[in-house]
C-alpha cells in the first residue's frame, strides 16, 4: 500500500488528507482518508515539520493505516542527505518502517538539480528526495506515476481533497 498525503491550512487548524493506490501507474485511488486538526503549530521557516508532522500522524493513527511508503507535499530532506526535513520525520516518527518520498513543487535553497523530475510536457521540475528507499528509485517511482502533467493524477487528487474541491 502507498499513501499520498497533504494538509491544508485555515488559520490554527489543518485539513489532513490522504489516498491510498498499490502501483505508481494507477489513476485512482482505492480509499481516500480525511482527518481535521483543531489546533496546529505556527508555520517556522526550514521548520515545516513541527506544523505538519502531527497531522500526517493524525490520519495514519486515525484510520489506522499500514503504508509500504508515504509520500508527502514537501521534501525528506532540505539538502543532499544530512538536514532533515518533513518526510525525514516521519520516517523517524514511524521508526523507520516505512520508506517516504517527498514530492515538492518549488527548489529549496540547498537542494541539487540532482533531484529534479521532469514530468510530461512541463519545463518545470518537481523535486524528489527520499528516505528508507534509493533516490533515484524514488524519481523512478514519480516519473512513472499516471498523468501526463506535471504533477501526478494521484498528487493532485490528495490536494484537492484536503482543500475541499469537489472533481468528478
Amino acid at each position: 500500500m502507498i499513501l499520498a498525503v497533504d494538509v491544508h491550512y485555515s488559520e490554527n487548524s489543518a485539513v489532513v488528507a490522504g489516498v491510498v493506490f498499490k502501483s505508481w501507474q494507477d489513476e485512482d485511488s482505492q480509499k481516500e482518508y480525511v482527518s481535521l486538526m483543531d489546533e496546529v503549530a505556527d508555520y517556522e521557516p526550514g521548520k515545516f515539520f513541527k506544523r505538519e508532522l502531527p497531522c500526517i500522524l493524525k490520519l495514519i493513527e486515525d484510520y489506522h493505516l499500514k503504508p509500504k511508503c508515504i509520500v508527502v507535499d514537501g521534501f525528506v530532506f532540505l539538502d543532499d542527505f544530512s538536514k532533515a526535513g518533513l518526510g525525514k520525520h516521519l520516517f523517524d516518527a514511524l521508526n523507520g518502517e516505512v520508506s517516504v518520498i517527498g514530492i515538492a513543487k518549488k527548489r529549496y535553497k540547498d537542494i541539487d538539480s540532482q533531484f529534479e523530475v521532469y514530468r510530461g510536457d512541463s519545463r518545470r521540475p518537481l523535486y524528489v528526495t527520499a528516505v528508507g528507499i534509493e533516490t533515484q528509485q524514488a524519481k523512478r517511482n514519480v516519473v512513472t506515476m499516471h498523468g501526463n502533467n506535471r504533477l501526478p493524477t494521484l498528487i493532485k487528487r490528495v490536494d484537492q481533497i484536503c482543500r475541499g474541491i469537489k472533481v468528478g
